[in-house]
């Protein structure tokens, strides 16, 4: 396989410091490095930046600009708030359920947590706006065998009728609790 993992992902952010401690204070996401530019290193284009970037554990990284040049960002209207974020493992139910705690009492609103077979997940957003989701994985290695055998085939069907195929509707509508006892 030609990719190893993945580096580093970046999302603009308003005020990198803000973030930072944001990140910090909420998720335990340590800042690793900082670098400033002038300049675009790729581009050579002037367009002074702070770059951060936040742990993410086990070897991930989250990264944010800011871009104190370029109008205040905004989001792309034609897409769903619901459908861009950034999903982030936790290790458990308790430590989702604590961690939508810790959010409430700090005054962010928290939806969920959502019954997805698979995992468990909450959801809410950073202070730059971006969608955040934190999910627990609840699923069983026969869950994941019964999707393996029909992605390919709720694909196929999606890419002619652009229609939810039903191959693995019991993922939300709770037949799962029964069929992979």
């Amino acid at each position: 396989m030609l990719i190893q993992k993945i580096h580093h992902v970046a999302y603009r952010c308003h005020d990198a410091l803000v973030t930072a401690r944001w990140y910090e204070k909420h998720l335990d996401m340590k800042l690793i490095l900082s670098i400033a530019e002038d300049a675009v290193p790729s581009t050579g284009e002037a367009d002074p930046y702070m770059h951060i970037f936040l742990d993410a554990g086990m070897g991930n990284v989250l990264a944010f600009f800011e871009l104190p040049t370029r109008p205040r960002m905004g989001r792309d209207e034609n897409t769903p708030a619901w459908t861009q974020h950034l999903a982030l493992q936790v290790e458990s139910m308790d430590v989702l359920m604590a961690a939508k705690a810790r959010l409430e009492a700090a005054g962010i609103e928290v939806i969920g947590p959502t019954d997805h077979a698979l995992f468990k997940s909450i959801y809410f957003f950073d202070p730059n706006g971006h969608r955040l989701e934190l999910a627990a994985n609840t699923g069983s290695p026969k869950m994941l065998e019964a999707l393996d055998k029909v992605k390919w085939d709720m694909l196929e069907e999606w890419a002619q009728t652009k229609r939810a195929p039903k191959h693995a509707a019991w993922m939300h509508d709770g037949r799962y609790k029964e069929m992979f006892k």
